[in-house]
């Protein structure tokens, strides 16, 4: 993994993500490889563009790392460039894959395709702009398809969720409001995060792992 990965082994969490408690529950919280439209930085949303040949490659190294770990669950968005990075990890561990709709891409309505900076510029943040998902809602329908996977997975187990940056950026503060200081929180394309519990609570043990 690069220089952007940033340890937070004494990020304990609270309850704040009201997840079961299974000790030793492992989950690889990962960003899809790179598409067209992220090089291009503008909003994707809930458009479905393809990984580009970097986003390949990006997959390809996820599936790498985390085709090492005892995955017993893979999870994705059903967007294309979630689906694609996920069955990378997928054929590395011999499983199918679930699509989960909660972990779609925020919704950011007419402003898909658009600059970042050009919503920013005019509506001053992205969470202001007309049409766009709110935090709220959003980390309604993502911690419940997180606690739907936890519910399944026996102790020790390790599972695997692809999604996009702006759905694991809103995850992660939700276990570990510290991470909000972070404005953005880094997410680079085909990173992953890990979220451990360890019998006392559900702690970030580190975030923005590239493999490479």
């Amino acid at each position: 993994m690069n220089a952007s990965n940033h340890a937070m082994a004494d990020a304990r969490i609270i309850g704040s993500a009201d997840l079961p408690s299974i000790a030793g529950m492992r989950i690889y919280l990962a960003r899809h490889g790179e598409t067209a439209l992220n090089a291009a930085g503008v909003l994707r949303g809930q458009l479905d563009p393809e990984l580009n040949s970097t986003g390949r490659r990006q997959a390809k190294a996820l599936g790498d790392v985390l085709g090492r770990e005892n995955v017993q669950l893979i999870v994705t968005s059903p967007l294309r460039r979630a689906v694609a990075t996920a069955q990378a990890v997928a054929t590395r561990v011999s499983l199918e894959l679930e699509n989960d709709p909660r972990f779609i891409d925020r919704d950011y309505g007419s402003w898909a395709g658009h600059a970042r900076e050009e919503v920013i510029q005019r509506w001053g943040s992205v969470d202001n702009a007309p049409d766009v998902e709110g935090v709220a809602q959003i980390r309604t329908r993502a911690m419940a398809a997180l606690e739907q996977i936890v519910k399944r997975m026996e102790r020790g187990a390790v599972a695997v969720v692809v999604s996009h940056d702006a759905i694991n950026q809103i995850l992660l503060v939700a276990f570990d409001p510290q991470l909000d200081r972070n404005d953005p929180l880094p997410q680079e394309t085909g990173c992953y995060n890990v979220l451990e519990h360890d019998g006392r609570g559900w702690t970030v043990l580190s975030i923005n792992n590239v493999p490479g």
